[in-house]
């Protein structure tokens, strides 16, 4: 049985997505919460013009006509994928998914272990540890748009990550997850779960590809990142989709006292990619880094919604998004900054910029400020530019081929937010996966 995604009789903003419910087994773990998904999502209304949310979007890619459940991928394939699922020379542990199925989990340290970590599929933390799945699955939701996706997400969800990292434990090299989607048509719901304990440290690099470079695919991921109290937790999410595919992805990160959360966002895959991150920052001097770098080409649309939510006194926040534009390509930027009352001496900072390589690219920024507390340091500010004739004459004048001008201009533009990382084998493989853009 496959999840009938029906072709809309109106238009795409008004029109049903589902006519009937995802599959799902009664025994399955995530089955109570897959009901509840699926009676959210048909409450909800679908984006419309008129919303705020949706401002700027094409909203023609809410049709999501045409795709079906995942069916799961054959042994062959699986092998063949789990012989590519390799990025990072150094791991402290490894899962791979093809088609929402787990093909390979590697942790490769029993220490970590033995410390307490809990790196588990998603399904199999929700029966193990019940309450601690419960308190922190999708605690926060999705407030900038895509409550509707989330819904479906819930209501598809068969499994995923779950990483616990109990308090005063450090995973010094980084985890790595790879998900994978095959098959023309079929829909994949990642899901990522992360719970980095007091005074704890964890790096984490999601990587997310088609298995074929020419099959139209459709991913609604989800990813909740909680960092307690003086914790520290660097995540990459590296989306690789078909060229054809549509993909939207909500990011929830809760940041606590003393607490440091680093989130980056390499936008390189997809025809459409939908990307809303959110960062709460509960405790008092917290700190929250969202990154982004996007290689735009073809008729590539990329759309961000970001909010920087502070609650509390003395936090700080800082969001740097780098988009380069090549062709038709297009992006669209909205975020906001908002300081809640009692939130003084809040520290937040908000820069996107633009680098324009074709007068037919189109990006659209728009940031933004609503401060409800006193004492605050606060800025926005957005740029879009060319790249300069002199440059690319210095380098085309020593012998240098356009595309490999190309490349080297738009990874030294890249650069300010990579290097914020501090991570040189996680800012190296990044930079191999931008150069790949222009083969």
């Amino acid at each position: 049985m496959t999840t009938g995604i029906a072709s809309p009789e109106e238009t795409p903003a008004t029109a049903p997505l589902l006519t009937t419910p995802p599959p799902a087994g009664a025994s399955h773990p995530l089955a109570s919460l897959n009901a509840e998904g699926w009676e959210t999502f048909n409450s909800l209304p679908n984006p419309g013009r008129k919303d705020e949310a949706w401002r700027f979007s094409t909203l023609k890619v809410t049709d999501l006509s045409g795709f079906t459940a995942t069916a799961p991928a054959s042994e062959a394939l699986c092998s063949e994928l789990l012989g590519r699922s390799r990025a990072l020379e150094q791991t402290a542990g490894r899962m791979v998914f093809v088609n929402d199925a787990l093909v390979a989990r590697d942790l490769y340290s029993e220490e970590l272990e033995k410390l307490g970590v809990i790196w588990k599929p998603l399904e199999q933390a929700a029966a193990d540890h019940p309450e601690l799945f419960a308190k922190h699955f999708m605690a926060h939701g999705a407030e900038l748009g895509g409550a509707k996706y989330a819904a479906l997400h819930k209501a598809s969800v068969r499994t995923g990550t779950f990483l616990y990292v109990p308090a005063n434990v450090s995973v010094e090299l980084p985890i790595e997850i790879f998900h994978w989607l095959s098959g023309e048509g079929n829909s994949s719901f990642p899901h990522t779960l992360v719970i980095v304990g007091e005074n704890s440290k964890v790096t984490l690099v999601d990587y997310f590809q088609s298995a074929d470079a020419e099959e139209k695919n459709l991913a609604i991921g989800v990813n909740d990142l909680h960092v307690a109290d003086g914790a520290s937790l660097t995540y990459v999410c590296v989306q690789e989709w078909s060229a054809t595919s549509h993909a939207f992805q909500i990011n929830n990160t809760v940041v606590g006292k003393g607490a440091s959360a680093k989130s980056l966002n390499v936008s390189l895959g997809s025809r459409y990619s939908r990307i809303e991150s959110l960062s709460k920052l509960i405790g008092e001097g917290g700190r929250s880094d969202m990154l982004n770098v996007t290689v735009a080409r073809g008729d590539q649309e990329f759309d961000s919604r970001t909010l920087q939510d502070h609650y509390s006194p003395g936090a700080s926040s800082d969001l740097l998004y780098k988009n380069a534009l090549d062709d038709h390509a297009r992006t669209v930027f909205a975020g906001l900054i908002k300081v809640e009352e009692h939130a003084h001496r809040t520290d937040a900072y908000q820069k996107v910029r633009n680098l324009l390589l074709s007068d037919e690219a189109e990006a659209n920024s728009a940031p933004g400020l609503e401060i409800l507390a006193d004492d605050v340091l606060c800025s926005h500010g957005a740029t879009s530019g060319q790249v300069e004739p002199e440059e690319l004459f210095y380098m085309l004048a020593r012998g240098i081929d356009e595309t490999t001008a190309q490349r080297l201009i738009v990874n030294g533009f890249l650069q300010e937010a990579v290097e914020r990382l501090g991570n040189e084998a996680v800012e190296a493989l990044i930079a191999e996966r931008v150069a790949a853009r222009f083969v």
